[in-house]
């Protein structure tokens, strides 16, 4: 029998590393969905235009994916799937936005708007879980917000400077283009990685993760890579000229992916 998990939280709270703790643990079939959730006043919501998801594909190998297949339901499913086609002893977790505690717990909490998106993908949670509410969740980086702005920029095709890099975030979480409170990006370094960037303010420091595919230092990379930062008073103008200036030309990425074609030492690591 499948297991549905519906996770809710604030930006920030650790709904994504709770999600890669659960899947690591599982020991049959995985999936994951990220729902987008409802803007409220003046709270914006974020969508990551992916980024959660291909962290956790790239930490979970054979991740499915909850998204509607072109294959029509069946009632006479084969052996071993649901009428959705899916395992039967699938771990299905739901990863929603959510800026304030629901009304109420446990499934009666969930959101009605979110009932026939849920409905139609045939996943109906078990639970709902909530940050900040369910004593099952951790609760150290669960925030109260009353105004939040979002920016994002898709970087696919980009490669940062590893100095600029790392130059450019300590400049973002610490003020340089306004308050931010929520930051997390997947960047390309041209020797072929990417690093999941995480920060929130409640953290002391951020997260540099190293995704484990890395591509061959071939030009410019295919896979999805975003920035996306929460905060008040953002300076749009101010991030996208300085990651312009901090996003190798093809002159010079081609200078430095040219010594690891031919052994060279890799790049430093982002700090």
């Amino acid at each position: 029998m499948s297991t549905v998990l519906l996770i809710s939280g604030p930006p920030g709270c650790g709904k994504t590393s709770w999600i890669l703790n659960q899947l690591q643990a599982h020991k049959g079939p995985c999936s994951y969905l990220r729902l987008e959730g409802f803007a409220t006043g003046e709270l914006q919501q974020a969508p990551d235009g992916g980024i959660d998801r291909a962290f956790l594909v790239d930490q979970c190998p054979g991740l499915l994916d909850l998204a509607p297949s072109d294959q029509a339901p069946s009632d006479q499913a084969p052996s071993g799937q649901d009428p959705a086609g899916r395992p039967q002893d699938l771990l299905a977790l739901i990863e929603l936005p959510q800026w304030q505690p629901p009304p109420q717990a446990g499934l009666q909490g969930i959101d009605p708007r979110l009932l026939p998106r849920l409905e139609a993908l045939q996943l109906l949670p078990q639970r709902h879980l909530h940050f900040g509410r369910d004593a099952d969740l951790p609760a150290q980086d669960t925030l109260q917000f009353n105004a939040l702005e979002c920016w994002s920029l898709d970087l696919t095709r980009s490669v940062w400077d590893p100095p600029s890099l790392n130059s450019f975030w300590f400049e973002l979480v610490n003020g340089a283009y306004g308050d931010v409170y929520r930051a997390k990006a997947l960047m390309n370094l041209p020797d072929g990685r990417s690093f999941y960037c995480n920060w929130i303010v409640s953290q002391e420091g951020s997260q540099f993760l190293p995704l484990e595919a890395v591509a061959p230092p071939e030009g410019r990379p295919q896979r999805l890579s975003r920035l996306v930062v929460q905060g008040k008073r953002l300076d749009a103008a101010g991030l996208e000229a300085t990651i312009a200036d901090a996003l190798l030309s093809d002159a010079v990425l081609e200078l430095q992916q040219a010594p690891q074609r031919s052994g060279g030492a890799p790049l430093p690591a982002t700090r």
